[in-house]
């Protein structure tokens, strides 16, 4: 086996991370994207960050 495909399974599961993370950001009125972006790179941190944080209210104009 080569270093390369030790890798696919943990490089797999920080991506579905990431979407999960996206997903429950939108669910908080967050940017998914900047918390898609944050999660590739600090991983279980930024979901308990996020996890932590309140939901945001949605302002009427």
């Amino acid at each position: 086996m080569t270093l390369a495909q030790g890798t696919v399974p943990w490089f797999a599961g920080w991506g579905t991370l990431a979407l999960i993370n996206a997903g429950l950001a939108q669910g908080k009125n967050r940017s998914g994207l900047w918390w898609f972006l944050l999660s590739l790179v600090f991983g279980p941190v930024a979901t308990l960050v996020l996890v932590l944080l309140p939901k945001v209210r949605s302002r009427l104009f």
